[in-house]
């Protein structure tokens, strides 16, 4: 409660506020909650990080990651609350503002973790195909970025197999996906192939 004395527009504030709305959404997640404590948590956490995404875009709009971690955290909290229309709404924004901000060649952990996100909550809405094309999109560009074994490459496969596995008009052509780009390091500049 330290940073209660301190002005509105101090960042150490706005950090103070997302982080207890995420640790009280998070309380709700504990294995063994009932599912009701679950949406409890969920409400109380909401208007907190409400605040601090506004607090975060009041004074610190020139703060891009900030901005789009408030909204992640507040999308996860629509998740919780089951609003995942809204929660898609703010994926689909993160993962826009972050390919802006960084330009379509170059993909960080970020950009393929907003990616991520996204696809999870097209698959929780059942956009199949939208889920599908998406993921298929992303994941040899989080494979060459990061690497096959990397936790959002493997992400990204699971939500691609949910994808298609959900989705009752799948057809066998469907489930036939390969990777467009080798997973053999490039070939140096002027090296004999």
């Amino acid at each position: 409660k330290t940073y209660v004395g301190r002005p509105e527009s101090d960042n150490i504030r706005c950090f103070a506020l997302e982080l207890l709305g995420c640790s009280i959404r998070q309380s709700g997640q504990v294995l063994g909650t009932a599912e009701a404590l679950h949406l409890e948590k969920g409400t109380e956490a909401l208007p907190v990080l409400e605040a601090a995404l506004a607090l975060r875009r009041r004074y610190y709009c020139h703060a891009e990651d900030c901005i789009l971690g408030a909204q992640n955290g507040l999308a996860n909290c629509f998740d919780c609350l089951e609003r995942h229309d809204e929660a898609l709404v703010l994926r689909r924004e993160i993962y826009t503002r972050r390919v802006a901000t960084l330009g379509v060649s170059h993909y960080d952990y970020d950009t393929i973790t907003s990616g991520r996100n996204l696809s999870l909550s097209l698959v929780k809405l059942k956009r199949w195909d939208e889920a599908k094309s998406f993921a298929r999109k992303l994941l040899p560009v989080a494979q060459q970025s990061l690497g096959a074994d990397d936790d959002a490459s493997l992400a990204l496969n699971m939500l691609l197999a949910g994808a298609l596995w959900g989705n009752p008009e799948c057809t066998r052509g469907d489930l036939r996906f390969k990777s467009t780009h080798s997973r053999q390091p490039p070939t140096p500049f002027g090296a004999n192939a």
